[in-house]
């Protein structure tokens, strides 16, 4: 009981910027919650682990089946729904730009993804840091004020409201900033480690994809006179 107190009492003395700080605060509370379940609960590293399952689907051509397995798992695994996309693409003989197309589109919105709110973190701890100041300085003007303009009898209750509210508003700021700014930098480092992951598992697909379902046609025109000269004779 006595923690809460102290901390009605911070905001009595605080000023009016402890306000808009304590917003700052609850919305960086929001968005680190939001991204901790996104990036380390819902997602998982070692995508390479998802994408070795597909690589004898695809080798033996049972495209259906590798689509009928993965699809159920798209949510977690962002590389069988880019494996879905460059599989749905082989299955129509599009060669291997229309594979690498499909699936890139797949890989750019779920990079995109990744890093969704996390950028807002950093400007939060910054202008909570700024409103901090201004409390401080808000706090300052009027402890010069109780010394320039107020009564003797007042000048010591003014002059230490004053720096009161300035301690508190420059406190509260950086108890809001400190934590948003290092969440930042984990939830950043967890999406650039997400991120990597993903696209070297989905290239091992795409590589895989290309080999076994390039048109007939391209293999032909790309094939040596002696594989030509064979096929004639038999």
């Amino acid at each position: 009981m006595d923690f809460f107190t102290k901390i009605g009492m911070a905001f009595e003395h605080g000023g009016i910027w402890m306000w808009p700080i304590l917003i700052i605060q609850l919305a960086s509370f929001a968005i680190i919650l939001e991204r901790v379940y996104a990036l380390f609960i819902r997602r998982k590293i070692n995508q390479a682990k998802a994408a070795a399952h597909l690589e004898d689907h695809i080798r033996r051509g049972e495209l259906d089946v590798l689509i009928q397995k993965a699809t159920p798992l798209e949510n977690r695994n962002p590389v069988l729904r880019a494996a879905v996309a460059g599989a749905r693409a082989a299955k129509n003989l599009g060669g291997k730009d229309e594979i690498q197309g499909k699936m890139d589109e797949v890989l750019i919105e779920e990079n995109s993804s990744l890093d969704k709110r996390t950028g807002f973190l950093s400007m939060l701890g910054n202008v909570a840091t700024l409103t901090g100041l201004l409390g401080t300085i808000t706090g300052m003007i009027k402890s010069f004020a109780a010394v320039s303009y107020a009564n003797p009898a007042e000048k010591a209750t003014l002059l230490a409201a004053g720096i009161s509210e300035a301690m508190n508003a420059t406190a509260y700021g950086l108890i809001t900033a400190i934590p948003a700014l290092v969440a930042y930098a984990i939830l950043a480092n967890r999406a650039n480690n997400l991120a990597e992951d993903m696209n070297h598992s989905s290239l091992k697909v795409f590589n895989w994809l290309s080999y076994a379902f390039e048109p007939v046609g391209f293999k032909t025109l790309t094939r040596s006179p002696a594989e030509k000269t064979a096929q004639t004779i038999m």
